[in-house]
């Protein structure tokens, strides 16, 4: 979200009405394995990935991660060096005990849309030890041509404004873009021509394919007040639910929060630059500020694995 005023820079304590949040969706510490079976969500703990291991549940060959709102170029008190928190995370990754197949980029690579903060991201996603797949942020299109730096660096090949899908080990991942037109405290947008390319894209997926579609910002609806939603989502999720295995994988927000309905996973990340305030918590969104060595704590990485069958696993680790 793009919102840098310093009342939203401080230690967050207000509270807000989790009860009623959690009727549907489930908060995730770090280290907290979601595995599909049939349709039923079940939670391991970190701590359990041994066992899983152990005893076959975990298929070791395809496993990728997901990183979000990286924000090069954000210089303000709740994170004045992002490059080296990124940096961390990257390490993190490359420490993984296998590499992973890909990584997913979920937006926000840049603060400001400068070529300057793109060229500083390519130099460090170097380090990264698979192919990097992007989706924008809205931070990543704030240049003069609404995005023109973004699409020219990361667009090759892609539809619209840089949608577009691939296979991967049986899976078929699927980019959506909903950044475009951002306005601050606004649901955001898929749009019409993107609903048409999704349902010509999904028309030649089997039902028995587990999907993985990665976008910014996230696509059901989290915390209306600060337009951490996607106004036409319901229309993509609604082609998606014959499908036995659904993720969906989100960033904008900071945090992570899940949500579970039938076969699919909706779930949110950590960034590797600031957190951001519990929904509802602060008078907006925007920065975090924390102590500085509890930062990492609040940022992190998702790896997802692929387990018995169709399934897939997503762990939550921070940079702590």
């Amino acid at each position: 979200m793009i919102n840098d005023d310093d009342e939203n820079t401080s230690i967050i304590n207000a509270k807000m009405d989790r009860r009623k949040f959690l009727k549907c969706s489930a908060w995730a510490g770090a280290g907290v394995v979601w595995m599909l079976s049939g349709g039923i969500p079940r939670a391991f703990a970190m701590d359990d990935m041994a066992k899983l291991g152990a005893s076959g549940m975990l298929d070791s060959k395809f496993h990728f991660v997901q990183i979000s709102d990286s924000h090069i170029g954000f210089n303000k008190e709740a994170n004045p060096e992002p490059v080296k928190t990124l940096q961390v995370a990257i390490d993190r990754i490359n420490a993984l005990p296998q590499k992973p197949s890909l990584i997913l980029h979920t937006g926000d690579i840049t603060h400001l849309s400068k070529a300057e903060e793109f060229d500083t991201a390519e130099q460090i996603f170097k380090g990264l030890p698979a192919r990097v797949h992007y989706t924008p942020g809205e931070h990543d299109t704030l240049d003069e041509g609404g995005g023109k730096l973004f699409l020219e660096r990361y667009g090759k090949g892609t539809q619209g404004n840089g949608w577009y899908s691939f296979d991967d080990h049986g899976v078929h991942f699927i980019a959506l873009v909903n950044v475009f037109n951002f306005q601050p405290g606004k649901p955001a947008t898929l749009g019409a021509d993107q609903l048409k390319w999704l349902q010509d894209n999904l028309s030649t997926v089997s039902a028995s394919t587990p999907i993985v579609v990665f976008a910014h910002m996230p696509l059901w609806t989290i915390y209306d007040p600060w337009g951490w939603s996607t106004g036409d989502a319901d229309q993509a999720v609604a082609m998606l639910r014959k499908y036995g295995s659904v993720t969906i994988l989100n960033g904008h927000i900071h945090q992570v929060i899940q949500k579970v309905e039938g076969n699919i996973t909706f779930h949110t990340a950590r960034g590797t630059a600031y957190p951001q305030p519990a929904p509802g918590a602060a008078p907006a969104p925007g920065p975090m500020t924390v102590p500085a060595d509890q930062l990492r704590t609040y940022l992190g990485i998702t790896d997802v694995k692929t387990a018995q069958g169709n399934q897939l696993a997503i762990i939550d680790s921070t940079l702590a």
